[in-house]
């Protein structure tokens, strides 16, 4: 039996398996989709999904149902309904469900059986591309799905055949995908911002790496925001040359708009990739066939409101983090809109140089950004097919997974009066991390233990002038100014006293937090028979 990844969203899926070699294959479906659509349509007695249901959204929309994945353990009450494409969500006894037309009857289908129905097909090219049985599954879901959404999917799944592993946060999924590509990127501390823009919805998290451990720091969701608004910015653009050119308005026609959308979602992924593209499509409305290109630049302009809101969107992650654009090591775009190269250099602006923006337009050696969660719910199926289920119940219980850790960095001062990290903020627990120091000519040694204190350095940068610009003097030019976060000596948290010590000896310094978050300090000379002197105190 094969152990799969799979990430549902609400606007595409995706399959992956973990190789004994330890790469990872993103599956095809027969269709040779990797980024397979979340739909299903009805015609006749048929039944389509992926990109054939989605084809069918022109022609057949009130038999085709997507973006359903976000309905999943909810009720009819808590979900806003008005979607302007596809067959619309019914109020069935206070449930969500769909009435499909099917050889003139009308069938109520519920939310669970169509998410079944999808993961039943999810299976199925999984393993038509395997070759053997699948039979178990890590799932990868929003960090924002309730207790119940996360119960709810996983009975869906087991009755679709899935036996659900373990359920992980789409971020982190993205995060162990990311850096499964890069030798010993796990065992380098950094903080990163994942930022995921899906169809309909934005999803952000700030996540810390700490010698191999994820810690999520923030989270942040936007509603609405994805990349449907900017395939409404594009066929808004092709809508008003379209008017301008034949006096014919393809807003007041449904087929219209549904034929409007297809297109712009062609040439928007067109874009990605090349400055121009073309835009064709037959019948447009009232008769008339619509021939155009548009540039990329002209793109840009046209979607630059909601590209806008997207950078805007990854800057509120950061400030819910209680950090500062200069305090992210690396910023990961994913979904399909993490191709756009304007929204790429859009959120670069954002931050220094020093921090590293991850996408497909910016380092050609990128993974695909559709698929990084897909890959790590994959990795991590890899890691955990050999245990048992109660080692894996263990492993998710809330002490796990919502991962303790440290606000401050703690660490001990040096001789100039500079902090010295021993455990840099942003540390899981528990931890027990040494260093070592040493006496210089005394026989004793004060051994203090601070919480780092946070500051930002503001450097001018000086400016190499030219003759022209010396004679200059008046220039309203601004100075450049870099900013770093730097850490100076803080509260004292704890103290020690190593006495009868020989001159210059080797002092070893160990800062110890517990599960319960105790913090232990020990000091001793390192030297044969010694004893570490001990002290303690409850970290905040």
């Amino acid at each position: 039996m094969s152990v799969i990844g799979i990430t549902f969203g609400n606007t595409s899926s995706s399959i992956a398996i973990a190789t004994q070699d330890g790469k990872v294959d993103v599956i095809a479906n027969p269709d040779g989709d990797r980024s397979i659509p979340s739909a299903l349509s009805y015609v006749g007695a048929d039944e389509y999904h992926g990109a054939q249901a989605e084809a069918r959204l022109i022609r057949n929309p009130e038999n085709t149902i997507v973006n359903f994945r976000d309905f999943i353990g909810k009720k009819f009450s808590q979900i806003k309904p008005d979607f302007s494409h596809g067959a619309k969500p019914r109020d069935v006894n206070g449930e969500i469900a769909y009435e499909i037309k099917t050889d003139g009857k009308t069938e109520t289908i519920t939310i669970h059986q169509v998410a079944e129905r999808h993961f039943k097909q999810l299976k199925s090219a999984a393993e038509d591309y395997i070759g053997k049985p699948v039979e178990s599954v890590v799932l990868a879901v929003p960090t924002d799905f309730t207790e119940h959404q996360r119960e709810e999917i996983t009975r869906i799944a087991n009755d679709a055949g899935l036996k659900v592993l373990q359920l992980i946060n789409e971020p982190s999924a993205a995060l162990l995908g990311h850096l499964s590509n890069e030798e010993d990127k796990l065992s380098e501390d950094k903080i990163y911002i994942v930022a995921d823009f899906g169809g309909i919805r934005s999803d952000g998290a700030v996540i810390a790496v700490r010698g191999g451990v994820l810690t999520i720091l923030a989270t942040a969701h936007e509603y609405g925001l994805g990349g449907e608004n900017l395939d409404s910015a594009l066929s808004e653009f092709f809508a008003k040359e379209f008017e301008k050119k034949y006096k014919a308005n393809p807003r007041t026609n449904a087929r219209s708009l549904a034929k409007l959308k297809a297109e712009s979602i062609v040439v928007k992924k067109t874009l990605s990739n090349v400055q121009t593209s073309t835009c064709s499509i037959e019948s447009l409305a009232e008769g008339y066939d619509f021939h155009t290109s548009i540039n990329r630049l002209r793109y840009e302009l046209a979607a630059r409101e909601p590209l806008s809101k997207m950078a805007a969107f990854v800057e509120k992650a950061i400030l819910k983090a209680g950090l500062e654009p200069l305090d992210i090591d690396e910023v990961l775009l994913v979904g399909g809109c993490a191709h756009t190269p304007k929204l790429a250099s859009n959120i670069a602006i954002l931050f220094p140089s020093s921090t590293k923006i991850v996408s497909p337009s910016l380092d050609s050696k990128a993974s695909n950004p559709s698929e990084l969660v897909a890959r790590g719910a994959a990795l991590q199926a890899s890691l955990i097919e050999g245990f048992e289920q109660a080692e894996i119940t263990e492993s998710l219980q809330p002490i796990v997974v919502n991962t303790q850790h440290i606000s401050k960095p703690i660490g001990i001062k040096d001789a100039e009066g500079n902090f010295q990290p021993i455990l840099v903020a942003e540390t899981a627990y528990p931890i027990k991390k040494s260093i070592e120091a040493t006496n210089g000519n005394s026989t004793t040694a004060l051994i203090q233990l601070y919480e780092g204190k946070r500051t930002v350095k503001e450097t001018v940068v000086e400016q190499e002038k030219d003759e022209e610009d010396s004679e200059d003097e008046d220039s309203d030019e601004e100075p450049e100014i870099e900013r770093e976060v730097v850490y100076q000596v803080g509260d004292l948290l704890a103290e020690l006293s190593l006495k009868d010590l020989k001159p210059h000896s080797k002092l070893e310094v160990t800062v110890n937090i517990t599960q319960n978050g105790v913090l232990h300090l020990t000091g001793r000379e390192l030297k044969q028979g010694s004893v570490p002197v001990k002290g303690e105190i409850s970290s905040n």
